[in-house]
């Protein structure tokens, strides 16, 4: 697979099958995702790989906090800007339709919603989930430099057959997700990376992006 292929089949899969992920092909594709570029070379990112009971044990207590009510801890950082202005509003909006209306639920059903997105907190059904984690002092180049890193490691993963989504929705319950994988204190949870394989017999939405006028400007 050559990378422009890499590029066009990736997408964010919210259903996998339980096939196990093998620990050779992430220690291949975890092994070339180093050449990742950062900034003086600072390699910023802290990359924890949950399967097995692990993972079992923090999907687990997550979805005892979800059914008792629990909205999650305090967020240590801010997912989306508190006025989420134009293009932004609307492409968000789109997202949440195209994805909620592939599964047949309407705008003003949040029970089902909210099942749905619980599925977060099970991997969406993978076998395996990565954790990217930093340091509480590294600033937002740095945390760019972690976004590349997880960009290879999809890309990787394709050549491989393998499919992820990164979800950010972990770190809504990052105090479960320290309890279980124990990092320093002085580290932060950035996101996760449910990976695997797609399941066949679920349907995958495939969500457009902006066209190139309306985020790339060339000046000749």
């Amino acid at each position: 697979m050559d990378v422009y292929e890499a590029v066009q089949s990736r997408q964010s899969i919210r259903a996998f099958s339980d096939h196990p992920v093998s620990r050779n092909i992430l220690d291949r594709v975890l092994t070339a995702a180093v050449r990742t570029p950062s900034g003086g070379n600072l390699q910023p990112w802290h990359i924890y790989v949950l399967s097995g009971d692990r993972l079992a044990e923090l999907k687990k207590r997550i979805s005892e906090r979800v059914a008792c009510g629990d909205s999650g801890d305090e967020r240590e950082f801010a997912f989306y800007p508190p006025q989420l202005g134009s293009p932004y509003r609307e492409r968000l909006a789109d997202m949440g339709a195209r994805r909620y209306g592939a599964l047949g639920i309407g705008v003003d059903d949040t029970q089902a919603r909210a099942r749905v997105r619980a599925e977060n907190w099970n991997g969406f059904g993978a076998s395996t989930v990565l954790f990217c984690y930093l340091d509480r002092d590294m600033p937002a180049p740095q945390w760019a430099d972690a976004g590349m890193f997880l960009q290879t490691v999809m890309l990787l993963l394709r050549a491989e057959g393998l499919h992820s989504c990164t979800q950010i929705a972990w770190a809504e319950y990052h105090r479960s997700v320290n309890e279980v994988i124990s990092p320093p204190n002085e580290r932060i949870l950035f996101c996760g990376m449910s990976i695997g394989y797609a399941n066949p017999a679920s349907t995958h939405p495939s969500i457009p992006r902006a066209p190139l006028t309306e985020t790339v400007t060339f000046l000749e």
